[in-house]
């Protein structure tokens, strides 16, 4: 048996001995550890760090109600998706198959997949310009070597969920120690952070569209999905006081997992504030903001800065291929090797390299493709999870679902105002 195996067969039995009352403390809950921790890094993928870095750098501290608004709607959202695997033993995927129309059923998976495509667009083409610019190799080379090490790393999973966990927390870690180092560099008012983190405002058209995007890059499509699918058969339960607990340490998880992942996402906007707002607030490209990094805060902070970058390009990217493979095999029940999954929704973005289009733009309407996308699983997870016949006693109470519709509400009204922004229909109260 390899050490592989026994991680996982080590967690399973801890979970066990957690559930049946049999260990105690604090160290309880670390069993339980993994899936938030898996779903969070869709939540810091290199789409966030385009966002980011252009809501920073041209807006200052201003979005940054935007990254706390869009966290606390992915950590209600999460905190659903989670309930919906745990309680009914499926995905929301299996859900919508079993309970939707066939027609809706093919128009939803054919969104989602548009979504998988987009993500891997951000993904493969943040961790090609962290290896690109960190190793002075072609932006090419640098995606064939995301895909390669990405492949590796979905390998792990053949061996349980134990060790790809690890795996992804401990780039998740990276991520998180990089930003904490750049915050000790970079000059930081914390005065207009607190300000504008509890202060909404849009100053211009343009700030919309950033705003959209940010909704994008951090309430994830395929993450609502994966969520589903990662607790639906994670932990086999013998009683109801074991499921009662397991949601109860699942609630815990997502909290703790995704108010890091937030925290990241506003470092990088504080980051970005602080360093390009004043004097280069035209940085809206990864690029020029790894080489306008060099000058300002040292070699050193722009090296930590790409280090980040491909932690998080390559873990996000893993994550995103997990996540497409569960929807494809969940509305069509279609089950595909995962290199020839890897391959498929890669292409997209070895074409846009190829057209050479740029890449810090590709990124960012990537992700304002995946908030065109999010109301369809918003919709479907907030329609299950209020339903007693699929959720039974666990079913949203009034208030929880009062807020889950509220929060889909403002995700829709943003992505309709947007729309009507592209199109040039002029929108009452907001600067052209």
């Amino acid at each position: 048996m390899d050490k592989a195996s026994t991680k996982t067969e080590r967690a399973s039995f801890l979970i066990r001995e957690v559930l049946e009352g049999r260990r105690q403390g604090l160290h309880m809950f670390l069993p339980f550890a993994g899936p938030a921790i898996v779903v969070s890094v869709a939540y810091m993928d290199p789409g966030n760090f385009a966002t980011n870095i252009q809501a920073g750098a041209k807006y200052g501290y201003t979005l940054l109600w935007v990254v706390l608004l869009a966290n606390l709607i992915a950590m209600l959202f999460q905190i659903l998706s989670a309930k919906l695997g745990i309680v009914t033993g499926r995905n929301l995927a299996e859900l919508c198959r079993d309970e939707f129309p066939k027609s809706v059923v093919l128009l939803m998976w054919g969104v989602s997949e548009v979504a998988a495509m987009a993500t891997d667009l951000a993904e493969f083409l943040g961790g090609a310009i962290g290896l690109s610019l960190l190793f002075h190799m072609p932006l090419l080379a640098g995606m064939i070597v995301t895909a390669l090490v990405t492949y590796g790393l979905l390998m792990f999973e053949q061996a349980g969920f134990r060790p790809l966990e690890l795996a992804i927390g401990a780039l998740v870690g990276v991520i998180g120690l990089s930003y904490l180092a750049e915050l000790f560099i970079a000059h930081i008012s914390w005065t207009g952070v607190l300000l504008h983190t509890f202060s909404p405002q849009l100053p211009d058209a343009e700030a919309l569209t950033i705003a959209v995007a940010i909704i994008g890059a951090t309430v994830m499509p395929h993450a609502l999905f994966l969520h589903s699918g990662l607790t639906q058969n994670r932990v086999p339960l013998k009683t109801e006081k074991e499921r009662v607990m397991l949601l109860r340490f699942s609630n815990i998880e997502i909290i703790i997992a995704l108010t890091i992942a937030g925290l990241i996402n506003m470092a990088m906007v504080i980051m970005a504030s602080a360093a390009f707002h004043k004097g280069f607030p035209e940085v809206a490209e990864i690029e020029t903001a790894y080489h306008t990094l060099v000058p300002l805060l040292g070699i050193g902070a722009a090296g930590i800065f790409l280090l980040s970058l491909i932690a998080s390009g390559i873990s996000s990217s893993v994550v995103g291929t997990m996540a497409g493979q569960l929807i494809m095999q969940g509305f069509v029940g279609l089950h595909i090797p995962l290199w020839v999954r890897r391959v498929v929704t890669m292409v997209p973005s070895f074409v846009v390299i190829g057209l050479g289009v740029n890449a810090t733009h590709a990124l960012v309407i990537s992700q304002v493709i995946l908030s065109l996308a999010l109301p369809f699983p918003m919709v479907a997870l907030v329609w299950f999870t209020c339903r007693h016949d699929v959720m039974g006693t666990y079913k949203n109470r009034a208030t929880m679902t009062a807020i889950a519709i509220l929060a889909a509400i403002t995700v829709l009204s943003l992505n309709v105002i947007f729309l009507l922004q592209t199109f040039g229909v002029a929108i009452p109260g907001l600067p052209a």
